[in-house]
């Protein structure tokens, strides 16, 4: 019986009674125990799965059901039913588990436009495992929201993108960042007609610039047309005031991008970081020139670590690593504060793991850059903020400033699964969908009746 037909084919199957004659010869609580053990193995030895019979059922409900990877990990774990070769295309040494995980993949845009030599380059990057690759995916679309609406705050314009892709802006305009063809300035949400057919499906708002990411991994990019002018002192030679492709991405199939004071980074689907402009000094791991519009790769140690999300801060940069051995941060760039998190104020050319989150025992599956603080959700729902501790905006009780990760006390009764910073704000959403804020609450910024006086 196949899953394909599984559905229509349950009432019309015949009801056959079957008699075993040597029951006649034992007792009727033998005969009962017997009836039980053949119901539930067939006429397989006990501990076989009562399915093998039929695997494409079994692939068909884990498939359907949208089993997580640990569970289908679990499974493999405990029946050998899981773990021996499925005899199912597209191949037959593939157990089931793996297949179902393969399957589940299938499902997603950024899997579906690969050739069959980037899914296998993929996979090894991943660890090895279709598991491994569904478990990346998976937490990239939960950190990320893709494919979803979303709103983006910038520093003086905002962005809408809804569930169809379509992408409104509104807010200043004076460098035409929001890609209308033209330098008015918006106050209520506006469509960019010139994307029309183009599915977007992430954005990234800057100080003057956006950059939006299509579901076919496209990057289109306008507002200043430039890179680092504020470091440099360079202005920008131009702007444009409508979305272009970013023709030196366009072999780079791209999920994510992220844009920071001085320097713009961006993620492929694969869970390699490329940015673009900072990297003088060897500051973001290579140099490069102030307007350099070639993606460099971020060297060092994830080179070889698959990144699942990317958040740029004023002058630096943290990536979420998902690994077979867990989920962990990276930051690189300026220390100032201490919101690399590595207990220092030091700078750092190279990506380097935030270690604090093991002693904390905690699995990161969000990270948020603020201008000069950070902080991320962890699996089981707990906040860490680090970093400048200006206005309260790291939730602490004080102004301190945290050169390591440290749990938010005050949400200990909060399970969150989001979390946004700003300039010194921070931004936290409970699975129940309460919003809690902290930080500096000039202009009502952080939607709080109470008037809050600093000094």
């Amino acid at each position: 019986m196949d899953a394909t037909t599984s559905s229509g084919a349950s009432s019309s199957l015949p009801l056959r009674l079957i008699v075993d004659d040597t029951l006649s010869l034992v007792s009727p609580l033998q005969q009962s125990f017997q009836r039980s053990q053949r119901h539930c193995f067939g006429d397989s030895s006990p501990g076989e799965f009562p399915l093998a019979a039929n695997p494409s059922i079994v692939l068909h409900v884990l498939t359907s059901c949208n089993v997580e990877p640990e569970d289908l990990a679990h499974l493999e774990a405990t029946c050998k039913f899981f773990r021996k070769p499925a005899n199912f295309p597209p191949d037959f040494q593939l157990p089931m588990s793996e297949l179902a995980a393969l399957d589940m993949c299938h499902k997603r845009a950024i899997f579906k436009h690969m050739t069959t030599q980037e899914r296998e380059m993929f996979k090894q990057r991943c660890g090895g495992s279709w598991k491994l690759v569904l478990r990346f995916i998976m937490a990239g679309e939960a950190c990320c929201r893709r494919e979803k609406s979303q709103a983006i705050a910038g520093p003086g314009h905002s962005i809408a993108v809804t569930t169809s892709g379509a992408v409104y802006t509104f807010g200043s305009n004076n460098s035409g960042q929001l890609g209308h063809d033209g330098l008015e300035e918006e106050w209520r949400p506006r469509p960019i007609r010139s994307l029309q057919g183009i599915r977007i499906i992430q954005a990234a708002a800057g100080a003057g610039r956006t950059m939006l990411v299509s579901d076919a991994g496209r990057v289109y990019a306008f507002g200043k047309d430039s890179f680092g002018e504020v470091e440099y002192g360079v202005q920008g030679s131009r702007v444009v005031t409508t979305p272009q492709m970013v023709e030196s991405l366009k072999d780079i199939y791209i999920v994510q991008a992220a844009i920071g004071n001085f320097f713009t980074a961006v993620l492929s689907r694969e869970g390699c970081v490329y940015t673009f402009s900072w990297g003088s000094d060897m500051k973001l791991g290579h140099q490069t020139e102030p307007n350099d519009v070639q993606p460099h790769l971020l060297t060092g140690p994830l080179e070889n670590i698959p990144v699942v999300q990317i958040a740029a801060g004023y002058c630096y940069l943290l990536a979420l690593a998902c690994q077979p051995s867990g989920m962990s941060v990276y930051s690189v760039g300026c220390g100032l504060g201490g919101k690399l998190g590595h207990g220092s104020r030091t700078d750092e050319k190279y990506p380097r793991l935030i270690e604090q989150f093991q002693t904390l025992n905690i699995q990161p599956v969000v990270v948020a850059a603020g201008a000069w603080h950070a902080a991320v959700v962890s699996k089981d729902g707990r906040v860490c903020t680090w970093g400048w501790g200006r206005y309260g905006c790291l939730g602490h009780g004080n102004e301190e400033c945290e050169s390591v990760p440290k749990v938010v006390e005050a949400l200990g009764s909060v399970k969150a699964v989001h979390v946004a910073t700003g300039d010194y704000t921070t931004f936290v959403v409970s699975d129940k969908g309460d919003v809690y804020s902290f930080g500096c609450g000039e202009s009502s910024s952080l939607g709080h009746n109470t008037i809050i006086e600093f000094f």
